[in-house]
């Protein structure tokens, strides 16, 4: 099921009884002041909700409130007319504005934060009717949240821009800019058209921007119905490649892009389309992005859209993080390390040097128990740096940010000192990067930050005495006065002969004096009256005020208000101290994630007896005592035993070919844990884990398919058999000699026949075609006599046995072929009324007696299997007539003027009588 776009069907705004489209904006009576500026403020901002601030309160008005109203779960109610009809409003309080920001994001809408920009005060002094000065001070979109409240801690933030440039007259190429403004990450990556869905399944990115081209491109018309997250359609004059380069020179302030590296024309689009939609969602505000960071093609194991699915890397079926992959191996104690564990594991390495030089430092780690152990307790104390120092330098931060940042160069301080100096290459990396950050910057921060700090700046009190002479003063002023209060109080009271005379304080009259009723009668008779002046009478209660009293109230505000100005005055020095060691306190916040990754994977190696891997040139696979990582926790923690299981499906010399199991057994057997159990050795190993295996040596593989489980897609009028061939179809066609393959059942959801057949040519096109390392498990065990023809296909099987005519399962897997399915005995385990099973060992008896083997026996000898249809030779190309060739290639919406001008030669070149 598709999720809701960021551009919402929303009535945002209706001024009349007729329905129509947000934004749109027909003013039939003149509104009330108040009104007329919110619909002035809400038709610029037409695709996004509104939270218009009026007081202590956001406020949301007709179709948003409508929709805020179903989304957040409050109360719609009404407020005044307009043109004759009642105005919808809902409202959430200010305080707890963070709150159902998250909700609403989370549901894919976009919200304008409207502030007022004046104080009340100050309106009032234009005249009665003049209304606060309000605008837009931040639009908040899926991919553009930096608040702490707002984030997962343990995933990242991707704002994804994709645009497009042609490769040659029948494919485009892809480029793909992915930005993280939480953090700062800002990496680019190019891809085919059949990639495109892989690239983004493994970025899993929070919102997406899509010009029309590709956004209405029937190709991927059901990659957009089906996803997810939030889609940011933007016209195409955003994703000039033209001026993409210079947009990118003028963010960074720079000369040229070559510092950075060599970009395609596809990347610099999409990264230019990326920094103009930030620079319009953030308002002024710049996000501490790093240079753009290439991604070379290859780079990557290619994992698609529906094998992350089925081997439930980062999330199960259910769209839980509880049971998946991630969840089983993650032991990082910091924010930033989880973070980088999940990009590692969505994106395994086919670079052999790099995976090297990962296993080299878990490897190390292993061997060093004391140093892992203290690292890690020392990593605990860690904050979220990377995120806090965006916060400051997007003016976002607060007292807390500059405490995470103090905290994270405590923390960085210890670890410099705990890492010796002879260490592998990603500790010794490290290692330098956190004895590069200056100790002064730590010290500047523990001198001025108190020890217990409020969430905003505005709130005062987080600069610890001492620091600041002036503040200091008037911090003594203000204190001072509440002692004048108190010597107030006790004088008034004995002045009105009423022990229970208060001075109390509120927003509208200030500080005043309590008294009960019976005394403040008392008090506006003489001769109290000449110094108590009456201000309110309440039920049982008066208050009253004095000269004195009002005097004070001026100079408490006024040191207040001073002290507060002093401690921004000191935030903005420590935020611009901060801000100075940028790209050191990066680097070491880099390293911190680096050594808490490298520290958990070898946790999580030696207390689950995971080895390291042997990675290979060659095609292999090879695994001795290879378990399941995520199903053997399961069981250990039910104080079962996994049962261990080989593997073998590789070959050594160049060219050599993989080889295909055939796996065949019962159902709850554990065929598909086995075919899983391997899918998923080859990512932990090529992320830079150990596996969990008693020996494991591997081949790097480019590319991981599997096709597990039976799914429907009826909201797409796709049954389950349809699901099953659109899958199997993306595997043949895009699987290489180098991918890794894993098939479950498939020909099941159909006739007999019909299924037998597409298994079995299925089987002959990864064997004489692909020529990949492949496991298939099927119910075919007619399939098993394939192997007689077939040198690479090498029949498996779980062995089971019988006990007093049930079924008990060994999860064993063996050489050779299962004799028959154990379906009944299934059956019966599963509670099928002992009539059914009776019946159906009866029908299974007579059925039994047409053998269905012997046919298929004689038909490996008879096709001629090895005479596989080869590709038919392409027919010979018809003529071409250049000019129409060359007219059909051009795109207009994506060619810039000087491109269409050159187009427009190369045409007139072609004329036949030029």
């Amino acid at each position: 099921m598709s999720g809701p776009s960021v551009f919402p069907d929303q009535d945002a705004y209706d001024p009349g009884p007729a329905r129509r489209a947000a934004g749109e904006v027909r003013v039939e009576h003149k509104p009330t002041p108040s009104m007329a500026q919110y619909i002035e403020i809400k038709t610029a901002n037409p695709d996004s909700l509104l939270f218009y601030r009026m007081g202590d309160f956001y406020e949301l008005f007709f179709g948003d409130a409508e929709i805020a109203s179903r989304t957040l779960g409050i109360v719609l109610t009404r407020r005044g007319k307009h043109n004759g009809e009642d105005i919808p409003m809902c409202g959430v309080p200010v305080v707890r504005a963070d709150e159902y920001l998250q909700r609403l994001i989370a549901a894919g809408h976009r919200v304008a934060v409207c502030e007022q920009l004046e104080d009340p005060a100050e309106a009032r002094k234009r005249g009665s009717k003049s209304v606060v000065r309000r605008d837009v001070t931040r639009l908040v979109t899926p991919g553009t949240i930096t608040e702490e409240a707002l984030l997962d801690p343990a995933r990242a933030n991707l704002l994804v821009s994709v645009a497009r440039a042609r490769r040659d007259e029948a494919a485009h190429l892809y480029g793909l800019a992915a930005v993280d403004i939480s953090t700062g990450s800002f990496t680019l990556t190019e891809c085919d058209g059949p990639g495109l869905a892989a690239a983004l399944a493994r970025l899993d990115p929070s919102e997406i921007l899509l010009p029309d081209v590709i956004r209405d491109d029937p190709d991927f018309a059901g990659l957009w119905r089906d996803w997810s997250g939030a889609l940011a359609p933007v016209a195409r004059e955003g994703f000039d490649s033209a001026s993409a380069e210079e947009r990118l020179k003028t963010f960074f302030g720079v000369a040229t892009l070559e510092a950075f590296g060599r970009f395609s024309r596809a990347e610099l689009s999409a990264a230019g389309a990326v920094i103009a939609y930030i620079e319009r969602t953030q308002l002024g505000a710049r996000p501490p992005l790093r240079p753009p960071r290439g991604e070379g093609a290859g780079a990557v194991m290619q994992i698609d859209a529906a094998t992350r699915a089925n081997l439930e890397l980062t999330r199960t079926l259910a769209g839980e993080r509880a049971g998946s992959l991630l969840a089983a191996i993650d032991r990082t104690v910091t924010p930033a390390g989880s973070r980088l564990l999940a990009e590692r594991l969505a994106g395994p390495l086919t670079d052999a040097a790099a995976l090297a030089a990962r296993h080299d430092a878990l490897a190390w780690f292993c061997d060093a128990d004391s140093l892992r152990e203290a690292l890690r307790r020392t990593l605990k104390r860690a904050p979220d740096m990377p995120r806090a120092l965006a916060r400051l330098a997007m003016d976002r931060g607060g007292p807390r940010d500059l405490a995470a940042i103090l905290e994270g160069a405590r923390t960085v301080a210890s670890l410099a000192a705990l890492l010796p100096a002879e260490a592998p290459e990603e500790i010794a990396r490290a290692a330098s990067a956190l004895a590069a950050l200056d100790p002064a910057l730590a010290v500047t921060l523990a001198d001025a930050l108190a020890d217990d700090l409020p969430l905003q700046k505005r709130d005062g009190g987080f600069v610890r005495p001492g620091h600041d002479a002036d503040l200091d003063q008037t911090r003594a002023l203000k204190d001072d006065s509440r002692a004048v209060i108190a010597g107030l109080q006790q004088d008034y009271a004995a002045e009105a002969d009423c022990r229970t005379l208060r001075i109390k304080y509120n927003n509208v009259l200030g500080y005043f004096i309590e008294v009960p009723q019976a005394v403040g009668e008392r008090m506006v008779q003489p001769p109290l009256n000449a110094r108590f002046v009456h201000r309110q009478t309440m039920a049982g209660a008066m208050r009253f005020s004095t000269r004195a009293l009002s005097e004070l109230e001026a100079k408490i505000a006024s040191a207040g208000e001073r002290a507060v100005g002093i401690e921004l005055q000191v935030f903005a020095r420590l935020s611009a101290a901060v801000l100075a060691a940028d790209a050191a306190l990066r680097a070491a916040a880099d390293a911190l994630a680096a050594l808490d990754v490298a520290a958990a994977l070898a946790d999580l190696a030696l207390d689950r007896g995971w080895v390291r891997p042997e990675m290979t040139p060659y095609p292999e696979f090879h695994v001795e005592g290879g378990r399941h990582p995520v199903v053997e926790a399961a069981v250990k923690a039910r104080g079962q035993t996994f049962i261990a299981n080989e593997c073998e499906l590789g070959a050594t010399g160049d060219g050599a070919s993989g080889r295909i199991l055939l796996v065949t057994g019962p159902n709850m057997a554990g065929k598909s844990t086995y075919l899983r159990q391997n899918a998923l050795i080859a990512v932990l190993a090529q992320m830079g884990a150990f596996v969990p295996a008693r020996l494991a040596r591997l081949g790097l593989v480019d590319r991981l398919f599997s096709r597990v489980g039976a799914a429907d897609d009826l909201a797409r009028g796709r049954s389950t058999f349809m699901v099953e061939m659109v899958e199997t179809a993306a595997i043949l066609n895009q699987a290489t000699a180098k991918s890794l393959v894993i098939l479950d059942e498939i020909g099941r959801g159909t006739a007999t026949y019909d299924g037998l057949s597409i298994a079995w040519a299925t089987i002959e096109h990864l064997h004489e075609r692909t020529r990949c390392r492949a496991l298939f498990a099927t119910h075919f065990h007619e399939l098993t006599v394939l192997a007689k023809r077939m040198p690479r296909l090498h029949p498996v099987t779980m062995r089971v046995t019988e006990y007093k005519g049930d079924v008990v399962f060994l999860h064993e897997v063996v050489p050779g072929a299962a004799d028959r399915s154990y379906g009944i005995q299934v059956a019966k385990l599963a509670g099928l009324p002992a009539s059914v099973v009776a019946r159906a060992e009866t029908v299974l008896k007579e059925l039994e007696k047409t053998d269905r083997a012997a046919p298929v026996a004689r038909l490996v000898d008879d096709l001629p299997l090895f005479a596989f249809p080869a590709a038919a030779p392409p027919p010979a190309a018809p003529r071409v007539d250049p000019l129409r060739a060359a007219l059909h290639a051009l795109n207009p919406d994506e060619m810039t003027p000087r491109e269409a001008l050159d187009a427009l030669y190369r045409l007139k070149a072609l004329r036949p009588e030029a």
